[in-house]
Formats: C-alpha cells, sequence, structure tokens
C-alpha cells in the first residue's frame, strides 16, 4: 500500500528535467522569462487505485509554490508538496509525506531540497544542498536505524523531482521529436537515478471531473523497486496551453495501477484550457 509516496514521486517525474538557458533541452520562447507558473500557484491531485474489482480513490496530493527568499541578489522559489492518504485507509497503511525544495526562478536549478516520509511503520527523510558551480550534491540521509552523509556526483541536469516539475513545464515541444527518449537525471535518498522520457503528441483525453481535455501525452521510464516493477512505463497528459499542468498520470504497478488526476488548482500564471464537459462514465 506504498501507493502514495510512488504517485508524488510519479507526478514530478513523469515530467522529467528540462532545465532553462540551453543547459540541456531548449524552452519555450515564450516561456524564457515569465515561466509556465508563478509564485502563489496551486495544484490539487486525487490518487485512484485500480486492481482487479477494485477502483476507489485511496489519498490525495498537493503542490503549492512560495516565496523563498533571495541568495546572491537572486530571487527563490520554494515549492511544497504532501500526500496523505485518507482516514479510511489510514487505518490499513497511513501516509504522511511532505517534500520542500528551494530553487532560483530565473535559471530553476535546485539550492535546496528535502522529503520527509511517514508510511506506516517506514520513515526517511532527505537534506540536500547543491554547489552552484560543480552542480555536486551535500547529501544527509536520514533513516531509522543510521545515517548517511555523503556527496553525490551532480552535474547540471541533474535536479531534485520538484525543481525537475517545473523545469519540464517550459520545454519547447517544437524541440522534441516525438518518440525519442530523452534522458533524465535526478537524485534521491543516496542515489542519482538516470532515465528518461518520451514526448509521444497531442491527444484529446478524457479526464475524470474535467471532460474531455485539450492535452500533450508523454511516457516515461520508472525507477524499479517495491511497487513498479521498471519494464512499464508511466503515461501523462499535460494541458495544452501555457501552463502545461499535469492532468492525468497513470502507471501499472506490481499490483494493479495507480492514477492521479488534477483535481483543484489556484493562482495558475495562464487561464487554464477549458474542456469539453462529458458524461460521467468510464473510459
Amino acid at each position: 500500500m506504498q501507493i502514495i509516496r510512488y504517485m508524488v514521486l510519479s507526478l514530478f517525474l513523469g515530467l522529467c528535467a528540462l532545465p532553462l538557458r540551453g543547459q540541456c533541452f531548449p524552452i519555450h520562447p515564450d516561456l524564457v522569462e515569465d515561466h509556465a507558473f508563478r509564485q502563489g500557484e496551486r495544484l490539487s491531485y486525487i490518487i485512484h487505485y485500480k486492481w482487479l474489482g477494485i477502483r476507489t480513490d485511496v489519498g490525495e496530493a498537493e503542490v503549492t509554490l512560495d516565496d523563498g527568499g533571495e541568495r546572491d541578489g537572486r530571487h527563490l522559489l520554494h515549492p511544497v508538496a504532501v500526500g496523505r492518504t485518507y482516514r479510511f485507509w489510514d487505518v490499513f497503511f497511513k501516509v504522511r509525506d511532505r517534500y520542500e525544495s528551494v530553487f532560483y526562478e530565473d535559471s530553476v536549478r535546485p539550492v535546496y531540497f528535502q522529503r520527509d516520509i511517514h508510511e506506516g511503520k517506514y520513515t526517511i527523510r532527505n537534506y540536500y544542498h547543491w554547489n552552484d558551480s560543480t552542480h555536486a550534491i551535500s547529501a544527509e540521509v536520514i533513516k531509522t536505524d543510521r545515517t548517511i552523509d555523503t556527496l553525490l556526483p551532480g552535474h547540471g541536469c541533474t535536479f531534485d523531482i520538484l525543481t525537475l516539475f517545473y523545469n519540464a513545464r517550459n520545454m519547447d515541444l517544437e524541440a522534441l521529436e516525438a518518440g525519442v527518449n530523452n534522458p533524465v537525471s535526478f537524485a534521491i535518498d543516496e542515489e542519482i537515478f538516470d532515465i528518461y522520457f518520451r514526448y509521444i503528441g497531442r491527444e484529446e483525453k478524457r479526464i475524470p471531473g474535467l471532460g474531455v481535455c485539450r492535452t500533450l501525452k508523454f511516457a516515461a521510464k520508472v525507477v524499479a523497486g517495491e511497487v513498479f516493477s521498471g519494464e512499464q512505463e508511466m503515461l501523462i497528459w499535460v494541458s495544452d496551453d501555457m501552463n502545461r499542468v499535469p492532468l492525468l498520470f497513470e502507471s501499472p504497478i506490481i499490483v494493479g495501477s495507480v492514477f492521479g488526476r488534477l483535481s483543484a488548482w489556484d493562482g495558475l500564471r495562464y487561464p487554464l484550457e477549458e474542456c469539453k464537459v462529458t458524461k460521467n462514465k468510464r473510459k
């Protein structure tokens, strides 16, 4: 039942790292200065689980973007993401997860990251500090039985999962060839993972609670572990507008499938593309 943790991770990994100023991939020319996001944005998601005859909402996740102050005269942004199981599911497996990051608003490069995970009896905490020059990451990972202090050899395209999320929304799709795998690098716990994402194309997709929406469809490699086998890909549908907001994501897991859908939003920089209202039926 570690669904919430992996869906929170999936939400960010699904959109992958596309940093500004040509470091890895080009960004949309209209999003160089005024990004696809702004301070004060809030996105809420409902997490759904499906297995055999079971179809149920098991929890929720919320991502907010706050003021992060300044560093060396540069403005910082401070995203916070929280994931939790609903009270009914707490009886079976209680999840209370929190992720925080600080990044430069102009370059969308990470400065600091932490995560605090509480899932049943399992707990883990991460504290990262990035070196602006070398991109190395001073990492402290606190587990139940020990604390690990290490230096992770990051590079100009290595991010934490929250900064990944915001970088990706600035991507220039016209510069991406559909069907081609693009590498992604992110750090979590005491490791750096190298995976990929692939732009599939535009699609009209029915989003539960929203209707049929114009979307940009992506696939992303997932990391093998306790929930993902590592053989499948996650699918992500993003709003086909300047916000590039994830509307729906889904992934098969070892037992069943998990889905996340946008349920509420506030403070977007641009008006969200309206969806066609449809009858409430399964697809």
